[in-house]
C-alpha cells in the first residue's frame, strides 16, 4: 500500500498553524503517514513554538533558514523537497496549508479516493468559512453539486493530495523559479499530461484565507492597493 506524506508550509500565523497541526494529528486514519512542517522564515518566537511542538515527536520540522537564504515565500523549495521525499518512499503527497483545519475523515477520504478515481493528479477538498459556506479560492464551485467533480479549473493547494503517479510524471525542478506560487501551473500541467483533477465538494475543510500573509487580504477590501503593491514589490507571482 502506498504511504502518504503530509506537508504544511508555515510563515508565522502561529495560532492557525497550531489549529492545522492539531486537526491533522486528530485525523482518523488507517494509512501510514509522514507529517512534515516546513517553517518558511517565521519569526523567532513562532519558530520556538514550532520547535516545541515538534519536540513531542508527532511532526517533523524543517527550518528553511537552515537550508536557504532565499526570502519567503519558498514554496518552490518546499515542493521540490516534498516531491523527492514522497517519490523515495512511493508515497502520495498531501498539502495542508497553515490556514486550513481538516475534519477527522478528510485525510483518509482523500487517500481512499486516490485509488478509486480515474487517473487522478490532484484531489482537493473544497474550502469553507466558519459558517460552512464555500469560500476563496473555490467560489466557482458554489454552483457545483455535492460530490466528486472532475474539473479543468485550477485547484488550490489549500488541502490537496497530489498522487504518486503524477509526481513521477512531472518534476518540480522544471517549475519557474521566478514565480511565488504554483497551484495554477501544476493544475494545468496535470491535465496537459492527460491526468484528471478532482474537487471533492462534499468534503469541506475550514479555510481562514491569507492568515500567514495578511497583506493579501487587501485583494478584497482595497484591490487597487493590492495590485499596486503586487506590481511594485513583485509579490504574489503566479
Amino acid at each position: 500500500m502506498l504511504q502518504l506524506h503530509i506537508i504544511t508550509p508555515v510563515k508565522d500565523s502561529i495560532n492557525t498553524t497550531i489549529q492545522t497541526i492539531d486537526s491533522v494529528l486528530q485525523s482518523e486514519m488507517t494509512v501510514e503517514l509522514n507529517y512534515t512542517v516546513y517553517n518558511d522564515f517565521s519569526n523567532e518566537e513562532n519558530t520556538a513554538e514550532l520547535e516545541k511542538i515538534a519536540g513531542d515527536g508527532h511532526i517533523q520540522l524543517v527550518n528553511l533558514k537552515d537550508l536557504t537564504s532565499h526570502p519567503s515565500p519558498n514554496y518552490l523549495l518546499v515542493l521540490q523537497m516534498a516531491q523527492k521525499n514522497a517519490l523515495s518512499e512511493g508515497a502520495h503527497l498531501l498539502i495542508i496549508e497553515s490556514d486550513v483545519v481538516v475534519n477527522r475523515n478528510t485525510v483518509q477520504t482523500l487517500f481512499d479516493l486516490s485509488s478509486m478515481l480515474h487517473k487522478p493528479a490532484l484531489i482537493a477538498a473544497v474550502t469553507t468559512d466558519d459558517y460552512g459556506s464555500i469560500n476563496f479560492p473555490y467560489l466557482f464551485a458554489m454552483k457545483f453539486e455535492k460530490g466528486v467533480v472532475n474539473t479543468r479549473k485550477r485547484l488550490s493547494f489549500c488541502c490537496t493530495l497530489i498522487t504518486n503517479d503524477f509526481l513521477k510524471s512531472f518534476s518540480f525542478t522544471q517549475l519557474n523559479p521566478e514565480k511565488s506560487w504554483y497551484d495554477v501551473f501544476i493544475s494545468h500541467k496535470a491535465t496537459e499530461l492527460g491526468f484528471n483533477n478532482y474537487l471533492i465538494t462534499h468534503l469541506p475543510v475550514l479555510h481562514q484565507p491569507h492568515s500567514s500573509r495578511p497583506w493579501k487580504l487587501l485583494k478584497y477590501v482595497n484591490p487597487l492597493k493590492y495590485y499596486w503593491l503586487k506590481a511594485i514589490k513583485k509579490r504574489d507571482k503566479i
